[in-house]
């Protein structure tokens, strides 16, 4: 069984940004405060189930992985995490930047690139290094969770090295803001998304910060726990 409590590394656009109060909205909940929040009017109008429609993404928050949700290694602690986070952040580096767009992934709903940006490859590769001294082992629950038997031969070999196949050549940025959802229905929460995302207006979004999560229990919702900024 997975223990408690889990850490992420996460992106996530800063309490006062509009896109952060985006996502948080549309999840029903904002990891900077633990606070649940009412979805907007028009999600409700073209989902009355949103609530389920958004039940995945909104236990993380909203965010981008850069390194996937682990329980802490024995003899590590929390505090020597966030001090890895900032000296992580506090080396100067290329700060990678995007040009976001909704749309579909896997099946499901988020902000993505446009177009890939090899630094931003490179800097989730280097969360995923820089941070796995701190990852407990998988146990043979969790890497069953994953079902080993559905990755590719890759995939699975990242499971097994790194705890989580979406890495190195296998990562894609995504801010999720839905479950998996059948074509059908897509179509139009997709639209949805899009009118209210073309109203922030934000043409660029710089990846220029790492957050800490946390997960306290099974039932627990994650929950920001410390932020840095990347020096540029």
């Amino acid at each position: 069984m997975t223990g408690f409590p889990r850490y992420a590394i996460y992106f996530a656009a800063g309490s006062d940004s509009a896109l952060s109060r985006f996502g948080a909205e549309l999840l029903g909940y904002d990891a900077y405060t633990g606070n649940e929040l009412a979805f907007p009017a028009d999600s409700l109008r073209v989902a009355p189930d949103w609530r389920d429609v958004s039940a995945d993404p909104r236990k993380y928050g909203f965010h981008a992985t850069l390194k996937a949700p682990m329980t802490l290694a024995p003899g590590r602690t929390e505090a020597e995490l966030a001090a890895a986070c900032a000296a992580f952040a506090g080396k100067a580096r290329h700060i990678p930047a995007i040009r976001p767009v909704v749309d579909s992934i896997s099946g499901f709903i988020a902000v993505i690139p446009a177009e890939p940006v090899d630094a931003l490859q490179q800097l989730a590769a280097e969360c995923v290094r820089e941070f796995d001294s701190f990852r407990a082992a998988l146990t043979a629950e969790d890497r069953a969770r994953r079902k080993p038997e559905k990755l590719s031969e890759r995939q699975r070999d990242y499971l097994d090295r790194w705890g989580y196949p979406y890495v190195m050549e296998e990562f894609r940025f995504h801010m999720t803001l839905t479950g998996r959802l059948d074509t059908e229905r897509r179509g139009p929460i997709l639209e949805m998304l899009r009118t209210r995302f073309a109203s922030l207006r934000l043409d660029t979004l710089t990846i220029d910060r790492l957050a800490l999560f946390r997960q306290d229990d099974a039932k627990a919702r994650f929950r920001i726990v410390g932020e840095w900024a990347l020096a540029r």
